[in-house]
């Protein structure tokens, strides 16, 4: 049991020892020498009044309404009736793929349960969205869900993503999973590439050349500038007149975010008197703060590729440069758009 404890949630390891379940084994030792047998009566027996043999058998219960439980490992249990084979020879393929479904099934259950309370364990929640990826992505990509509908229903299910360390770890977990300081590296290379596009925005004549701007009015003035930097044929809808407005927007003292956000259905950042909030549509996700505002494209992009969803028309090139460049992620062959190749040729140009 503990060696299972162990296997399961691996942050209770003592790393101080040989055996990393030791420890665990000999607490839960001690706790069963502490349970006492019940003493039987000494009075006459009492008669019980017989039960039919179907009450016997939904009689069978455990705690799990109010207890985490552990089930154990497909080998050392017994199979359900309608998941056994007809024939008696052992299944390979089919076997592991159930094998891994009712895995991660039991992952989602567990990690529902730790959202039950106020304040999960993020280390603990990290590793079972690790353990249970692959389902999680069957689920987010199928036809089943309508993109509209799509957000909606993932944090229904997934509440871990109104965080934000939980999006950008999602986001590593997709593209470079292999890689644990992806995260770091795609910070990196945007502080690069934010540094170099401030200078091509000035020769492009779109910006100014950043003289007294503080920190969050110079990201507002790159954020500008980057629709027309790297532009798309589309055109930018009537209600926000320009491309920028459809990524993030700068509110008013007297505007509230949630009366603006009702017209939006797009992944947005809203720059606040305060701090920033990341939404998609009408969904306010989470808050940063404004010195963090400068990484907001990268915060953006974390939530499209987790929710999977489709980039606006009218900033489609920005986001798929951003996607090859600072991303590392490749396009597909139907998304190298003749906007794109210009845009990336012109950008590579400038650089080299």
């Amino acid at each position: 049991m503990a060696k299972r404890l162990v296997e399961y949630y691996p942050m209770i390891k003592d790393k101080s020892s040989d055996n990393v379940w030791e420890n665990v084994s000999r607490k839960l030792m001690k706790r069963l020498s502490n349970v006492k047998s019940p003493v039987k009566s000494k009075g006459p027996p009492v008669k019980v009044q017989r039960r039919n043999e179907d009450a016997d058998d939904s009689s069978d219960w455990d705690s799990s309404a109010s207890t985490v439980i552990l089930e154990r490992s497909p080998a050392s249990t017994s199979t359900p009736k309608r998941l056994t084979d007809n024939n008696d020879e052992p299944s390979t393929g089919s076997g592991d793929l159930l094998d891994s479904e009712k895995s991660q099934a039991r992952h989602y259950r567990t990690l529902q349960d730790m959202y039950k309370s106020k304040k999960p364990n993020k280390a603990a929640v990290s590793h079972l969205l690790d353990l249970e990826f692959q389902s999680r992505r069957q689920f987010i990509v199928s036809d089943t869900l309508k993109e509209q509908d799509r957000p909606g229903k993932i944090l229904d299910a997934y509440p871990c993503f109104r965080e934000l360390d939980h999006i950008m770890d999602e986001l590593r977990r997709i593209i470079n999973p292999d890689n644990p300081d992806y995260i770091a590296n795609i910070k990196d290379r945007w502080e690069t590439f934010y540094g170099k596009v401030q200078f091509y925005g000035v020769m492009r004549k779109f910006m100014k050349p950043p003289k007294t701007l503080d920190g969050v009015e110079h990201a507002t003035a790159v954020f500008s500038a980057l629709p027309q930097l790297f532009q798309s044929p589309a055109m930018a809808p009537k209600k926000t007149r320009t491309p920028s407005k459809v990524f993030f927007h700068i509110l008013t003292s007297c505007e509230s975010p949630d009366s603006f956000l009702l017209t939006r259905s797009h992944p947005i950042v809203l720059l606040g008197q305060e701090n920033c909030l990341l939404s998609i549509g009408p969904t306010t996700l989470c808050s940063f703060p404004k010195i963090k505002f400068h990484e907001a494209i990268l915060y953006l992009m974390g939530c499209y590729y987790v929710f999977h969803l489709t980039y606006p028309k009218c900033i489609a090139t920005l986001l798929s440069v951003i996607q090859t460049e600072v991303l590392g992620d490749g396009l597909h062959e139907r998304d190298i758009t003749p906007s794109y190749k210009r845009a990336i040729a012109d950008w590579k140009a400038f650089i080299d």
